[in-house]
């Protein structure tokens, strides 16, 4: 999230908090695709990691794009933490160890996705190739230690780093260590946005197997295909993970809203600075619990939209769905992701294809699946066959969407172009971490450094 929100607009009620979910609706014909991506920032000196303060530094990347775009600086404390497009179509922020977010516009098709990505890069790097600076495309930090990875200056890191060890115990990997791919889709209504989220939780880890590249950590293999997807089993799991309660039929928005309201709270905003609440849930915050300790104790929307920011479900309910499974990864993944989800859930025939591919999946064979994907990837065994065979089915029911769209570039090529790098995992029966870990025990001899040349942008 590139902006925390003020709006002072007053919530008195579930249904008020349902509502402004519920506002989310729209016909198809308004349907459109948000993408972000992460990168960690480096130097190619001797690939170590970017400082925010300095001549070459986070900051100086930030303020160089700001020159370079016209965009509005984003501030904390002093600091300028991101740019804001000044119509509200994209941000750049960061991530608490200096990953560099871009928040793409909501955009109509992935011809255009994959346009903003590369223009978005290209500027990047008129910006840092200066600063001998790039960026590197994986799902995990693969040298630095947690010690040697810089710290932002943003007050809600602050608080979420001090919260984070109390309640799981690879929270701050999470926050310093790990990059993600993530795509933004809409629904029409609730029963829409309960379809979209029951089919997206179900293959969520089928796309953290597709799109695995975290299999080293502080420079050695750590055993993984995605050190990231396995963090995410113990971060902190009141916020985090399947959420069971989505897999109900009657599941909707005020199902959502009574299970973020019974979450520890981390901050509230009043006059630019931020409050540590992470010692009451919302719920209580709504009953009066802040009173005499800020001044505005009563919650209003922007609380609440702040509130939904910091919940990290495997499937992200706002006014739209959050894709939230895919490690990072070099730029071609950064169309692909998009790609992979938009083909499954915005054309009518692939949603009901995979609806009903999915529909007698249990909440606890996904759970069960979610938790060997991690370390086996495709080969993770998913009702007596690898889940390299469920992928095949499941992309070949995107690229069937993604043709139905039939939304064409000027040379009259459709969307599903942009699967071609599942396709090439699916054909060589590896994950790009299996790529890499060949290459680290052959041509790289060992050597975690040639990492950063071969997966930079």
């Amino acid at each position: 999230m590139a902006r925390d929100t003020t709006d002072q607009t007053p919530i008195r009620s579930v249904a008020d908090m349902a509502d402004y979910l519920a506002d989310g609706n729209k016909p198809k014909e308004k349907f459109r695709i948000g993408t972000e991506h992460e990168k960690f920032v480096f130097f190619t000196a001797d690939n170590s990691p970017v400082p925010y303060f300095g001549e070459a530094s986070i900051s100086a990347l930030l303020n160089g794009m700001q020159a370079k775009t016209g965009w509005e600086p984003i501030m904390d404390a002093g600091n300028i933490i991101g740019l804001a497009e000044p119509s509200g179509m994209g941000a750049i922020s960061l991530e608490p160890g200096g990953q560099f977010e871009l928040s793409g516009a909501p955009l109509e098709n992935l011809h255009q996705t994959c346009k903003e990505s590369n223009q978005h890069l290209a500027t990047l790097r008129e910006i840092a190739e200066p600063l001998g600076i790039r960026f590197l495309g994986m799902g995990g930090s693969p040298k630095w230690s947690f010690a040697e990875t810089p710290r932002m200056p943003k007050s809600r890191y602050d608080i979420m780093t001090r919260y984070m060890p109390k309640v799981g115990s690879q929270g701050l990997d999470m926050m310093y260590r790990t990059c993600t791919i993530q795509v933004n889709l809409d629904f029409s209504s609730e029963a829409d946005m309960r379809r979209k989220m029951q089919v997206s939780l179900k293959l969520q880890s089928m796309a953290t197997a597709l799109f695995a590249s975290s299999p080293f950590t502080e420079g050695k293999p750590n055993g993984l295909l995605s050190w990231r997807g396995d963090i995410w089993r113990d971060t902190d799991n009141n916020r985090a993970g399947l959420i069971p309660f989505a897999f109900e039929p009657d599941f909707g928005f005020e199902n959502y809203v009574e299970w973020a309201l019974d979450v520890p709270m981390y901050f509230i905003v009043r006059d630019g600075k931020y409050h540590d609440c992470t010692h009451v849930t919302f719920r209580q915050f709504m009953a009066g619990a802040l009173k005499g300790e800020v001044a505005d104790y009563e919650p209003n929307l922007g609380d609440w939209t702040n509130h939904l920011s910091t919940l990290f479900p495997d499937v992200r309910l706002k006014r739209f769905l959050e894709m939230r499974g895919a490690d990072g990864g070099p730029w071609r993944r950064i169309c692909a992701l998009p790609a992979f989800w938009v083909g499954l859930l915005y054309d009518d025939g692939a949603l009901d294809a995979a609806e009903a591919l999915t529909r007698d999946w249990t909440v606890e064979e996904v759970s069960a699946l979610r938790n060997a994907v991690p370390a086996q990837g495709l080969k993770a065994d998913f009702r007596s066959k690898p889940l390299l065979d469920v992928a095949r089915e499941v992309v070949a029911i995107s690229r069937q969407g993604l043709a139905a769209r039939a939304r064409l570039n000027g040379d009259g090529v459709d969307e599903t172009v942009f699967l071609a790098p599942l396709d090439e995992v699916l054909a060589k029966k590896a994950t790009l971490a299996e790529d890499m870990l060949a290459l680290y025990n052959g041509r790289w001899n060992g050597s975690i450094e040639p990492v950063f040349a071969e997966y930079q942008y």
